[in-house]
């Protein structure tokens, strides 16, 4: 892909990122994403049809970026990996574009994608597995349970008052993913 097409659409990702920290998402417009980042709104149209577009691919960067942190076994079970306490603090930093997303009047698109890359996730863990902890059930079926109850998790922390700190939260979700994917923690 030529670099300036990575480069402009990093621009845009880490732009509509930053200005969901600042303000509602309803608040942000196509012009303010497009002036955080240094181009112009045709520029903004080229690469996406629209903010909602964006922001699942924005989401779905931090997805891939921390699986593919996590692409070999997993060897320590016991605490979670950082790529996942990384995650779980950028979830965090974001929370109000995570629950607008993953709440009830949300985005289907960001939830979709979010959804199919944590399924991808456990389906290469599924893989490596030296047992098989759902015999008779196949992959895919699993997949989509924990990733469907993961984020479903991942909702009712963010939309929790108050929010448990990161590294409790991030205990309670790698041990639910864990026992979802048939891990013993003993």
């Amino acid at each position: 892909m030529d670099p300036r097409i990575v480069r402009t659409r990093r621009s845009l990702r880490q732009a509509a990122l930053e200005l969901a920290t600042e303000r509602a998402l309803d608040e942000i417009t196509v012009g303010d994403i497009a002036e955080r980042a240094g181009v112009n709104r045709s520029s903004f149209y080229q690469h996406y049809s629209d903010k909602e577009t964006l922001l699942a691919d924005a989401l779905d960067a931090v997805v891939e970026e921390t699986g593919a942190s996590l692409e070999g076994p997993l060897d320590r079970i016991d605490e979670p990996p950082a790529a996942f306490l990384r995650f779980i603090g950028h979830v965090d930093e974001h929370a109000e574009l995570y629950r607008w997303a993953l709440g009830p009047h949300g985005s289907s698109v960001v939830t979709a994608r979010l959804r199919s890359r944590v399924e991808a996730l456990v389906l290469h863990h599924l893989a490596l597995a030296e047992d098989a902890p759902f015999e008779g059930i196949p992959d895919d079926i699993v997949a989509a349970g924990v990733a469907g109850s993961g984020l479903g998790a991942v909702r009712a922390w963010v939309e929790g008052e108050p929010r448990a700190p990161v590294p409790v939260a991030t205990g309670w979700l790698w041990r639910m993913l864990l026992l979802g994917a048939g891990r013993r923690l003993d």
